[in-house]
């Protein structure tokens, strides 16, 4: 608990670093099961390193369709049936509900879309292959029950979301698209300038508030449990705000990802953090700091 001790003081400072660890320690204790979190069939508990014998079949939940059948439950059936053997690790891309952006704009993190089917599908595929998840860190559907609450002043809601004065001047900021960096928002205190950096539908979420980073690690480890063996961190570049900066690859945002690996080496041995770090070599390969972040990072040119 030391080391992540040090990281929350670096994050949210001095003062509140041993409430945050001891509130750390809290969470732990829901989910430090005995036995392994990664158990399947082939028996290697999961902790098998990644090698260039794996390969990385990448679908949404509903490529595959069968009358009468939940999309999962055809996925599952497909792949045993044509593609056994051929890959070690099925990358589900966003399987919950949504309001846009492909899957990327979640309404519910813990809820499967039910269109697609329900935890018990998600169940099946994690006993014969190793899942990967997608973690969307940086931003939330504007239909999630999270923004709806910060509309109302609801806490803790009421703080996940950045509102800030239109006049700041934030030149700096890196932009991955040409939408407007924020979106006017109506709430029970009046009008709000949010940061949407993905589009008007996504607002992103604070990080500096130490309750969005528990309600992530929470939904990281509830991940875990539900049969995630690789954990990918979306947008994760852009995470940490901080006027006169890029606002992108922050060194807060390093110590974010460090923190998660922190956490998963010490309650999910095994499970693989990627980061998505769509961005020039350099940038891309930061993400593995010292060996103490990402034990993978993304770019999408790479499968290609």
């Amino acid at each position: 608990m030391g080391r992540l001790r040090a990281r929350l003081a670096r994050l949210y400072g001095a003062q509140r670093a041993p409430r945050l660890t001891s509130r750390l320690a809290l969470l732990a204790g829901r989910y430090q099961h005995p036995g392994d979190p990664h158990k399947n069939e082939s028996g290697d508990g999961g902790t098998t390193p990644w090698s260039q014998h794996d390969a990385l079949l990448t679908t949404y939940g509903d490529m595959i369709r069968a009358r009468g059948e939940a999309p999962l439950v055809t996925l599952r059936r497909f792949l045993d049936e044509h593609l056994d053997g051929a890959f070690s690790c099925v990358h589900l891309l966003p399987f919950f509900p949504y309001s846009s952006d492909d899957g990327f704009s979640i309404i519910d993190y813990r809820a499967v879309n039910d269109q697609l089917g329900g935890w018990t599908d998600v169940a099946d595929l994690a006993q014969r292959y190793r899942l990967m998840f997608d973690l969307v860190l940086n931003h939330v559907s504007r239909q999630s029950s999270w923004f709806k609450h910060y509309v109302n002043g609801i806490a803790p809601y009421r703080h996940y979301f950045i509102s800030i004065d239109p006049h700041t001047d934030l030149s700096a900021v890196v932009r991955p698209r040409s939408s407007p960096l924020f979106t006017v928002t109506q709430t029970r205190r009046g009008k709000r300038n949010l940061w949407t950096t993905f589009s008007a539908d996504q607002p992103d979420l604070r990080w500096s508030n130490p309750d969005v980073l528990f309600e992530f690690l929470d939904i990281l480890l509830f991940y875990v449990s539900r049969g995630a063996r690789v954990v990918r961190l979306d947008a994760v570049a852009y995470l940490w705000k901080q006027q006169g900066t890029p606002c992108i690859h922050l060194p807060e945002t390093h110590e974010i990802v460090k923190l998660l690996r922190d956490v998963l080496d010490m309650l999910a041995p095994g499970t693989l953090l990627v980061t998505d770090s769509n961005m020039p070599t350099a940038e891309t390969l930061s993400y593995f700091g010292s060996g103490d972040e990402a034990h993978l990072v993304y770019r999408s040119s790479l499968p290609a």
